[in-house]
């Protein structure tokens, strides 16, 4: 829906203050210790493997087990909680339409990922793209019986079966995502085609440029020039499904006829399943039950209710009323700001970064998206 604001003077005044104090919390209080500390931490040298030694191989049963609990909480991200949490955000007449998307989208890329995009994207091959050598999964099931065969290096402590389930929940949220944005004006069968499209072409190279164990941007590279620090998927899921977002807004236009939501109730019971899975999404990036998965979790907890009340508070301050899918917004807005930096601040950085979530994120949808005109 729509938001026509145009910003007074004092109103101007009073986002770029908040902007200011945003940015000085940050510097003030990013613990660079720590972030050292965690960067270390976040690429664990893999232990030796022989092949007549298959001890050495063996997945940890702790690392295992937290690994199946995330795949499980990141999946109820999507559904149900993706779906529920857009689904009260449409029109009565479509809630179903949208719900659905979000169960399609779930089924589609995970046939695709199974057959191609696990192999692209997690595959060694090339800086920019990985192999065929797990195309539909060959070799995933001789090589765990064996014990050795291919230990994978991204996760040497679980199952490779474990792992390429815990980064197909990411591949099936990221273009679920995307869904918001064209929400009630794209039909079922174009939906489709254009999210099998792009989780193969679009999806799979990203998420080899960053996370691939050759990838050009992947911190664990030593031949990467260019080392990005996501810990969690903010480039590769929400950078990356943003700005597929706005170009798919651009192009479709605006909506024709608009209305209020449907249900804001389902919206609050989508973010706060959001809230809850999220925490498979950035502690489980750990990929082991260890102190960074618990300070993943503290970070993600605190960032989360700070971006909320922040957003509350502005809100109030500028239309004299809170509401629920304002703070609900401000939740969201607070798990995508500390998702790739997770694994690298501490409480009081979580902190700052929660602050300038909730300030920037109610200026963008009050303010920036009213300016530039999309939809």
């Amino acid at each position: 829906m729509m938001i026509s604001f145009r910003p007074t003077h004092r109103e101007f005044r009073f986002l770029a203050c908040g902007l200011f104090v945003a940015g000085v919390a940050a510097l003030l209080f990013v613990d660079p210790s720590f972030a050292q500390d965690a960067t270390s931490a976040a690429t664990p040298a893999p232990p030796a493997c022989d092949a007549k030694t298959l001890t050495a191989c063996a997945p940890n049963s702790g690392d295992t087990a937290w690994m199946l609990t995330s795949v499980a909480l990141v999946l109820m991200m999507t559904i149900p909680g993706l779906g529920l949490f857009y689904g009260g955000m449409v029109r009565r007449k479509n809630v179903g339409d949208t719900v659905m998307t979000s169960f399609a989208i779930t089924c589609l890329v995970t046939v695709l990922y199974a057959v191609v995009t696990y192999s692209l994207a997690f595959r060694a091959g090339t800086p920019f793209i990985g192999g065929f050598d797990r195309a539909f999964l060959q070799g995933i099931l001789s090589d765990t019986e064996v014990g050795v065969g291919n230990p994978n290096p991204l996760a040497p402590t679980i199952p490779e079966t474990v792992y390429l389930c815990f980064q197909m929940t990411f591949a099936i949220i990221t273009p679920a995502l995307i869904a918001g944005a064209f929400a009630e004006r794209m039909k079922f069968s174009a939906m489709l085609w254009f999210i099998g499209l792009w989780a193969i072409f679009v999806y799979a190279p990203i998420a080899h440029w960053v996370w691939g164990p050759d990838g050009f941007l992947n911190s664990a590279n030593d031949a990467a020039r260019v080392k990005v620090l996501d810990f969690a998927g903010g480039t590769v899921v929400h950078v990356n499904s943003g700005v597929a977002g706005l170009m798919c807004a651009l192009m479709l236009g605006k909506r024709k006829d608009t209305g209020p939501p449907h249900n804001v109730v389902l919206t609050f019971i989508g973010a706060s399943l959001l809230w809850v899975g999220w925490f498979g999404f950035n502690a489980g990036s750990a990929v082991t039950a260890g102190m960074q998965a618990g300070m993943a979790m503290t970070v993600t907890q605190v960032a989360t209710a700070v971006a909320a009340l922040t957003w509350m508070f502005v809100e109030w301050a500028h239309r004299r009323k809170p509401t629920l899918v304002g703070i609900c917004s401000g939740a969201v807005a607070g798990l995508v700001a500390i998702t790739p930096a997770s694994g690298f601040v501490g409480p009081d950085g979580s902190m700052a970064i929660g602050v300038a979530a909730g300030v920037l994120c109610y200026a963008a949808v009050t303010w920036l998206k009213a300016l530039l005109g999309y939809d």
